[in-house]
């Protein structure tokens, strides 16, 4: 018995059968036909290439061009196939051959040129014929010959796809429970984790806050306790004590030792006794001054090369003022008895025989003859600074003039009525100290002053200029009172 082959079964009408995707991919696609250009030189086929989508075809020695070729009787992009209005339309040249075939026949590009339309192409004029699906020819430009025809668009390409099996294997091989889990878990600890170190859990710090509680605490302190005062029962002692054991005057202290201040300590005085004591010295001193030199004014030749003003010294000098012989709290002043203590009287002993000049008898401290000497004043101008900054100049200057002063009061021993003015330009060092002092005008003036001026600027210690060196001009001008 033989066994009867299967037979197809037919398909329903009106359905259509299954295709694969090899089989859509070369189904032909229904469109307007686009162009296939190829590419000749020195007789042989460079490049070919279907243009898929409908635009315009460039040529030209521009990279931006679509057929680049090394020709310069053409633009750098030559609109040689411009789609117009959903229609190719040809442009060509003057120079360019070539002949294109149409269903009525075969014409040269030579014979077009009459019919052909002229259009503006960029920057030059070119002819323009339009093309038909079914045409094709050649075009030659230069050593580069193009052969195009018109044909069917080529098939949609699929899209590349993995295999069934490649793209759901990796899917289907991991246990999404396990996963999610562990997800879940690696969340919960790392951010359990991140807010122990974090900061967003701890308490908000006011500082209004924070000082009404520190008041509130402050408040809350329970008071000091109150100390009492404990009753001293030797008080009245201990304030006899310094009483009873205050120093006692000498003998020939007299009622001045006896009048040691009460209530001090021991060796103590009152300040009131302290300040008449201070005077009384003080008058002393003048008197022994006075007694330095027996004949003349003794202020004026003790005090004849110094520029403090002597009237004060020769009225004390000259008055008969004088302390006590009888001791001032211990002070011995020698002699006995009281009377009055003068610098340079004979007889007694201590302080009383300074001054003795002679056994004759006692020496007075000089006359009461008045002698003022020639007093002058030096004005210091600004200083000019240059080369330099120098911080402490105006200071420094300012501190000479006491110098300035003394040099003008020793030339006035010379010459009273000498004043005049000069200029000293200082040049100092790195380190701020004078390098050498140049004086400059000087009318008027003895040479003695001047070096003694200059003398002084070269002895002044200035700050480090900036720089490292600089120019001080002091200008100096001396004016007798």
């Amino acid at each position: 018995m033989t066994q009867q082959p299967p037979h197809p079964t037919p398909s329903r009408p009106g359905q259509p059968g299954q295709m694969t995707a090899v089989m859509r991919a070369v189904a032909p696609v229904t469109g307007p036909k686009v162009l296939r250009i190829g590419l000749v030189q020195g007789g042989k086929v460079i490049e070919e290439r279907v243009i898929k989508q409908r635009t315009h075809v460039t040529i030209g020695p521009s990279e931006k061009s679509m057929f680049v070729i090394p020709s310069k009787s053409i633009p750098p992009n030559f609109r040689v196939f411009e789609l117009v209005g959903g229609e190719y339309f040809l442009n060509f040249l003057d120079g360019m051959t070539g002949r294109v075939a149409f269903k009525a026949g075969v014409s040269e590009l030579s014979a077009l040129k009459s019919s052909a339309k002229r259009v503006a192409v960029g920057n030059v004029q070119a002819y323009q014929v339009q093309l038909s699906e079914e045409a094709r020819g050649k075009l030659v430009v230069g050593e580069t010959t193009f052969l195009f025809q018109f044909v069917a668009p080529p098939p949609v390409q699929p899209k590349p796809q993995l295999p069934v099996s490649v793209k759901s294997g990796i899917a289907n091989d991991i246990d999404w429970t396990t996963t999610i889990i562990a997800a879940f878990s690696f969340l919960f600890h790392f951010g359990a984790v991140g807010s122990i170190y974090s900061d967003w859990m701890d308490p908000v710090v006011d500082d209004e806050i924070d000082v009404a509680q520190l008041l509130e605490s402050v408040k809350q302190l329970p008071p000091p306790p109150v100390e009492q005062p404990k009753e001293d029962v030797q008080a009245p002692a201990a304030t006899a004590a310094p009483v009873a054991d205050a120093p006692k005057a000498s003998a020939g202290g007299g009622n001045k030792g006896a009048a040691a201040s009460p209530g001090k300590g021991s060796g103590g005085m009152s300040d009131a006794r302290a300040s008449a004591l201070t005077n009384e010295l003080a008058q002393l001193d003048m008197q022994m001054l006075g007694a330095l030199n027996s004949s003349g004014n003794a202020t004026a030749s003790v005090l004849s090369s110094g520029d403090v003003p002597t009237g004060l010294l020769e009225n004390a000098a000259a008055s008969g003022a004088g302390v006590g012989k009888g001791g001032v709290a211990g002070l011995n002043m020698g002699g006995a008895g009281g009377g009055t203590v003068r610098p340079g009287a004979a007889g007694g002993g201590g302080l009383a025989t300074i001054g003795n000049t002679g056994s004759s008898g006692p020496a007075t401290a000089g006359s009461a003859q008045t002698v003022k000497g020639p007093v002058g004043n030096a004005q210091v101008g600004g200083a000019a600074v240059s080369g330099g900054s120098v911080s402490n100049a105006p200071s420094v200057v300012a501190g000479m003039t006491a110098g300035f002063r003394r040099c003008y009061n020793k030339g006035l021993q010379e010459d009273p009525s000498m004043k005049g003015s000069v200029r000293i330009t200082a040049k100092i060092g790195p380190n701020g100290e004078v390098l050498s002092a140049t004086p400059s005008g000087g009318s008027g003036l003895s040479g003695t002053v001047v070096s003694c001026v200059v003398a002084r600027v070269q002895s002044a210690q200035f700050a480090p200029p900036e720089g490292g060196g600089a120019t001080v001009v002091i200008p100096v001008t001396f004016v007798s009172q």
